[in-house]
């Protein structure tokens, strides 16, 4: 998938649900959530055990869904990822490797960091990642926005739903979610609250 479709899907879903749960089965049960709950696009981390046979699974059950890698730290993740099918990457880091494999490949990948320099050096290659996005608040995104306003940003990292409408008005292209839009209950109503 290029970058600029990628941002442009990004951008319609708003919200991308993070998956980070302990095996295949327990991310195939949330996952069947998600997508009932009306969300497209889907983050599994490469800390879920067996997360490329869930990957190659929606790949081949959900070809509308946009399926992202996320927790991609070396290039043998992100080989691990092209071949599961995965449509993105995602990382908290700058990882070189992996930039490689996944440029030869086709696929976009959000690289990320915290600081200025690694978020701002992300951003020149395409989306970046800002993480832990809680620890600088909305008004870090601002700041950085400031500098390098064509600086395109998905934060992620303990932010909680309801405060998605304030990181996505400050400029973040989308904002990564992960366990309070994935607990138990109605995944659908927190979404309209949070997008409301």
């Amino acid at each position: 998938m290029t970058g600029p479709e990628l941002e442009r899907r990004l951008r319609r879903a708003r919200i991308v649900p993070v998956v980070r749960v302990g095996d295949a089965g327990a991310a195939r049960d949330l996952v069947d959530r998600l997508l009932g709950a009306g969300l497209a696009i889907v983050e599994l981390t490469t800390t879920i055990a067996g997360w490329p046979a869930v990957v190659e699974a929606m790949r081949s059950e959900q070809p509308d869904v946009l399926v992202g890698v996320g927790t991609v730290v070396s290039g043998d993740d992100a080989r691990r990822a092209v071949d599961a099918g995965a449509d993105f990457c995602v990382s908290p880091r700058l990882v070189p490797h992996a930039r490689a494999v996944l440029a030869n490949a086709g696929v976009a990948f959000l690289e990320g960091g915290f600081s200025p320099t690694e978020v701002l050096d992300a951003a020149e290659r395409g989306i970046a990642k800002l993480f832990p996005a809680h620890l600088g608040g909305v008004k870090y995104l601002s700041s950085l926005l400031a500098v390098a306003p064509e600086a395109r940003i998905m934060p992620t990292g303990g932010i909680p739903l309801q405060q998605v409408g304030e990181w996505l008005r400050a400029g973040a292209v989308a904002v990564g979610v992960g366990g309070d839009l994935t607990a138990p209950g109605d995944i659908a109503g927190r979404v309209r609250d949070a997008l409301s």
